[in-house]
């Protein structure tokens, strides 16, 4: 059977369920626009939107680590009053106290990613009033500039200027590949829905069929041309495809409430699906191109390399971990006081501060050996799952390219056996009105034909399947040969 003759034996369907929707003229929708829609809106969509963007927001958050920080802290003001310990010539005393402490710093810093240090620049003010003798003093700190460092210590800054670029790669590339995934459960729902559309369509006309054949059945029992069997045998079909009318409006319905609650689609008009048989494009797919695009493009690459550099700053951080290690600590800065703000700033004094601190493991019972033997035998785990994995993932997209090659087949086939499927009917209803086959005949060339359209629609629901999922492992678009890929700048 040709497609467009399939094309013009499903429209005719549609047109005979119009009459079945009332008043209410159906929406038609092809599978192109569903999925366009389901791109937009559907949850998959909306959820896949947000995994990226908060991939984003924590690449971005990674890469704020590593620029200058500026911050002002203040007390405005800290007043006291209380009575303290005073020791006044050998001797201790109570007094009353009463201050207020105001306080304002400037500090700007910046972490230094090879290292995994810090070097810092502040200048801060502070004024102390007493309360009870209205005295004031200043203390300022015009300039300090430091640094700190962690020596034989574990720099997470370093691992993550590594891993967390290939890590953001790898969500652009999942955001793409879920969209294809939403591409795939939205042809699944077009197609569960235009079965069911065609299976109510095929219960009616079944129905219909069989009305007709136990009308005349009747008269030529009455005639007694036919045996009362027979009579019964079509009443019996009668009834179930009474029955089946029944079930194939309850699965219609539940099929599009389905699809629509995926669209989100909030309006009560009813959905009538336009099946995609024009323009089947079978175009060709080498195999060694496919495995090539796949290894380049897919997330999964990327994933496997995430997953060893992850593994190796594991191991470094074990080895890394309460071993010996020094702190390392500078500071220069200026400094004046004075009972008025001018003095605080005149002629500065400097103040210097530095300190190294060691730490020396002495005895840990294995501990950090065991650390460490933990750690190198998770790379090798990960390691080994990453080389099968690979080859499962090549062997994957070998299949999908093969499952692709074959729906053209598929298609023909399935074409075909419609058509001989429609003819057979045809003949077998022909030679059981003169009495030529039995009904048991009559039945099963009438389940041949209802088969065959529904195999016709899996077989294409099969071809568009593969189709999506050829460019959600590829992120290719063989179809027009173009790089699958969007504005992701457009989304922030």
């Amino acid at each position: 059977m040709s497609y467009s003759k399939f094309s013009t034996t499903l429209l005719f369907y549609s047109f005979i369920g119009l009459i079945s929707f009332g008043q209410t003229i159906p929406k038609q929708y092809t599978l192109d626009r569903v999925v366009e829609i389901a791109q937009v809106q559907s949850p998959n969509a909306l959820l896949a939107k947000n995994h990226f963007l908060k991939s984003f927001w924590e690449y971005r958050t990674s890469e704020a680590r590593l620029l200058p920080k500026l911050n002002l802290d203040a007390q405005l003001p800290n007043i006291q009053r209380q009575i303290t310990k005073q020791t006044l010539g050998g001797n201790d005393y109570f007094f009353e106290t009463a201050q207020a402490n105001t306080s304002a710093a400037l500090s700007l810093s910046k972490n230094i990613g090879l290292t995994g240090g810090q070097v810092f620049l502040s200048s801060s003010l502070q004024r102390i009033d007493y309360l009870d003798t209205a005295l004031t003093s200043f203390l300022s700190n015009p300039l300090t500039i430091g640094y700190q460092q962690s020596i034989f210590t574990f720099n997470p800054y370093r691992w993550s200027k590594k891993i967390d670029p290939i890590k953001y790669n790898e969500a652009k590339r999942k955001y793409l590949e879920d969209v294809e995934q939403v591409s795939i459960t939205a042809t699944i729902f077009f197609f569960n829905l235009l079965a069911s559309q065609i299976r109510k369509k095929i219960a009616e006309q079944k129905w219909a069929n069989y009305d007709t054949l136990y009308k005349i059945a009747v008269g030529r029992y009455n005639l007694g041309k036919i045996a009362e069997n027979d009579l019964l045998q079509l009443e019996l079909q009668l009834l179930r495809a009474e029955s089946e009318v029944e079930t194939a409006n309850i699965n219609f319905e539940d099929r599009m409430f389905k699809l629509k609650s995926y669209l989100r689609l909030q309006d009560d008009q009813p959905i009538e699906l336009i099946p995609p048989v024009e323009g089947l494009d079978f175009f060709e797919v080498p195999i060694d191109d496919a495995i090539s695009k796949a290894t380049l493009n897919n997330s999964t690459s990327l994933s496997f390399e995430r997953r060893l550099l992850e593994s190796d700053r594991e191991v470094n951080r074990a080895r890394r971990t309460d071993r010996f290690s020094a702190t390392l600590f500078a500071q220069y800065g200026l400094t004046q006081s004075g009972e008025q703000f001018g003095d605080a700033y005149q002629d500065p004094q400097n103040q210097q501060q530095f300190r190294l601190g060691i730490h020396i493991p002495i005895l840990d019972w294995g501990l950090a050996k065991g650390r460490i033997k933990v750690a190198e035998s998770d790379r090798e785990i990960i390691r080994t799952s990453v080389e099968q994995e690979q080859i499962d993932f090549e062997q994957n997209v070998y299949l999908e390219v093969m499952n692709f090659k074959m729906q053209h087949r598929q298609i023909e086939i399935a074409a075909k056996a419609d058509t001989v499927a429609q003819e057979g009917y045809k003949v077998s209803k022909q030679r059981y009105m003169i009495d030529r086959i039995s009904i048991t005949d009559l039945n099963v060339a009438q389940n041949d034909k209802d088969n065959s359209q529904i195999g016709f629609i899996r077989a294409l629901q099969d071809y568009w399947i593969n189709y999506y999922k050829l460019r959600q492992l590829t992120l290719f678009d063989y179809k027009n040969s173009r790089e699958i890929s969007i504005d992701f700048d457009k989304m922030r």
